[in-house]
């Protein structure tokens, strides 16, 4: 009965975007503002019904039903009760449902934090994100139905949740990606509201950039959770692998940063309506390709659902119709996006647009570099592969070039700046940078790597710079607290970002120079030696888990004859699914990781084992975090809450009394 009742919320859902995306888009055609005002219940009424389908999925998942397909293929009963849970958004089906759901929460989030906005805007992203709705809940409702029973026969016993997903970082990060996928959708309608109304203004940017700050903020943390649960979970070693569905969350955080900053410069000075437009759909149609690659079966991945042609047809008509048809919009309307600012050649606008470039000149790279193999091989021209080093030459090449720009473009001044006041200070700052640089190459003893010290460097001069110019911005506004003050919080946000960005440009510089490994056979009371510690095999026994069996392996690491920690290494076998899984034993610290998993048994009573020390990897993790706290810190800026968005008008000024005359126009 629950599950019946889920599918009956969800198709309530789908009647109530259909609506959603019928009536404040007629409203706002007409000038009827009862129709106008009817957006928000209909909002937080898809947004209820959603809900209530998406906990009578999990309700089937955490009772055992397994008359319920879905619940049979990707559960069992002797699975914790904290991974059936977690089983609900496990497959392709279930993701579906929690995916419906969180575009609904952002739509009711915007008809309830968006009161300020002009009643036919409000009601124009209101219509446009009901209908996104409308296509995904179809999609869920058609094609994969998360409910569907097996009924008159069913199993006693389910499949069990796949392996690779039974982790803490499963339960988090799919929830995460998918905020920030979807949450772009509210870039897109405010981007397409603004083509329909023909106004581009800096209210506008205004009210569209804390919305893809949030976005961008948990699309980055989703991305960094993804990226320690392969480190920890796969057993290689790795913090990335430029697997085509990592690529494919990859490249709308990209294009993402580069929206994130030209909203900041239409917003200041009323230019690059143009790049904030295209940006703005590009970054969702992104999104939207990323979810066909995963759930078409294009592209073969560790992370992606069971293929089915019929769903990636579906989404890819999804895709082309959102594609096209928002071009189409935009070609129509290319002339009231034009900018009419002017700026010198050195400015920040300039530094904004190079780092821009280069931002969509790697988002074109990562493209490439994943769909170019599959090209290739449908238009019959063979096989090719494009791997690991085409990427990180790439990037290398790219980051080098951006890197200079960010660390100087928060000293360069709107509209024009002169260059001689900048050397004293930039001066000090590059020499500052390379004596960090070069003192930490001397605590790591080893001076032949030139990407790490390439890498120092550029994370030096961004993070140093960063603050220098905070610290030079405070005195000019006043000493103490007084000076802190005056700054708003979008600039510190600014400034963690680019510290984060710092930070996890230097943490890859090292653990790739610096990463040492050996695969080595043990056996009880070996020592091997690597990078000065000593692991020492203590003991090898059974392993009698809740749903899996295997060996366990404990070792003992020293240095100098002094303890450092003890691990704990598995190789787990799941006995539903008769498979094998790694479970790497990690001791983490901020300045280096040791990382042991277990192999394969050999003869003799012994096993293999991949040991590793992995320099600064934390800092990968450490940087994705700093740029995810100072996008939070950035919403809190007093112009993204109520006492701006009263002023929020369009440039002839009141907003009830501007809502009043386009309606009257209407």
């Amino acid at each position: 009965m629950i599950p019946e009742l889920g599918q009956l919320a969800l198709t309530f859902s789908f009647a109530l975007s259909l609506l959603l995306g019928i009536v404040p888009l007629y409203g706002s055609y007409t000038g009827n503002e009862r129709a106008l005002m009817l957006g928000k219940p209909l909002a937080l009424a898809a947004a209820l019904f959603a809900g209530l389908a998406f906990v009578a999925l999990a309700y089937a998942f955490y009772t055992d039903d397994f008359t319920v397909i879905n619940v049979a293929s990707n559960s069992s009963s002797v699975l914790p009760w904290y991974y059936k849970l977690t089983a609900t958004w496990g497959s392709h089906e279930g993701s579906m449902v929690l995916w419906v759901w969180i575009l609904t929460l952002w739509t009711a989030a915007v008809a309830l934090f968006s009161k300020q906005l002009p009643l036919l805007m409000q009601g124009r992203i209101l219509g446009i994100m009901g209908w996104i709705g409308v296509g995904f809940i179809a999609f869920s409702l058609f094609m994969s139905n998360a409910f569907e029973r097996s009924l008159p026969y069913f199993p006693v016993e389910g499949n069990d949740l796949n392996p690779l997903l039974q982790d803490f970082g499963m339960i988090i990060h799919p929830p995460l990606l998918y905020m920030g996928y979807v949450g772009f959708a509210v870039s897109f309608a405010f981007a397409i509201a603004a083509l329909l109304s023909g106004k581009f203004d800096s209210t506008w940017a205004r009210w569209a950039r804390p919305w893809t700050l949030a976005a961008w903020m948990f699309l980055t943390l989703g991305i960094m959770l993804g990226s320690w649960w392969a480190y920890k979970e796969l057993g290689w070693g790795g913090w990335w692998f430029w697997d085509p569905v990592e690529n494919a969350s990859f490249m709308p955080w990209l294009v993402g940063t580069a929206l994130i900053h030209t909203l900041a410069v239409t917003e200041k000075r009323g230019t690059f309506k143009s790049w904030t437009v295209l940006l703005a759909l590009a970054t969702f149609s992104l999104s939207l390709m990323g979810a066909f690659l995963v759930r078409s079966g294009v592209l073969v991945s560790v992370h992606s659902f069971a293929t089915d042609p019929s769903r990636g047809m579906f989404l890819l008509v999804f895709l082309l119709i959102v594609i096209g048809g928002s071009l189409l919009l935009y070609g129509l309307r290319m002339r009231s996006v034009r900018s009419q600012a002017r700026y010198q050649l050195f400015s920040r606008e300039v530094m904004l647009w190079g780092n821009n470039v280069f931002m969509l000149t790697a988002t074109l790279v990562v493209f490439l570099g994943t769909l170019l193999p599959l090209f290739h091989q449908e238009l019959g021209l063979g096989t090719i592969s494009i791997g690991e080093p085409f990427f990180n030459a790439m990037f290398f090449y790219l980051t080098i070039p951006f890197s200079l720009l960010l660390g100087l473009g928060p000293w360069v001044r709107w509209k024009q700046q002169k260059w001689q006041p900048l050397i004293p200070p930039l001066a000090m700052i590059a020499v500052a940078a390379l004596i960090v640089a070069v003192g930490l190459m001397a605590a790591t003893q080893s001076v032949q790597a030139n990407v790490a010290l390439i890498g120092l460097l550029l994370g030096a001069w961004v993070g140093m710079s960063a603050l220098g110019e905070v610290g030079q911005r405070i005195r000019q506004f006043g000493q103490g607290l007084a000076g802190i003050r005056k700054l708003s919080a979008s600039h510190y946000g600014m400034t963690t970002a680019h510290i984060g960005f710092a930070v996890m440009v230097i943490g890859i510089a090292m653990t790739t120079t610096y990463s040492v490994e050996r695969d080595v056979r043990m056996q009880v009371g070996d020592t091997v030696t690597l990078s000065g510690y000593e692991f020492t095999l203590l003991d090898l026994y059974k392993l009698d888990g809740p749903n899996f069996g295997g060996e366990a392996a404990d070792l003992k690491v020293e240095r100098d004859g002094r303890f450092i920690t003890n691990l704990h290494a598995e190789k787990r076998f799941y006995t539903i699914q008769r498979t094998v899984m790694t479970e790497a034993a990690i001791h983490a610290r901020l300045s280096r990781d040791l990382y042991v998993s277990l192999g394969e048994a050999l003869p003799g009573d012994a096993w293999s084992f991949k040991v590793q020390v992995k320099p600064f990897v934390r800092w990968i993790w450490l940087g994705g975090l700093l740029m995810a706290i100072g996008a939070t810190w950035s919403l809190l800026d007093v112009r993204y809450r109520r006492k701006v968005l009263r002023r929020a008008a369009a440039p002839s000024g009141d907003d009830q009394s501007d809502a009043k005359k386009e309606l009257a126009h209407a």
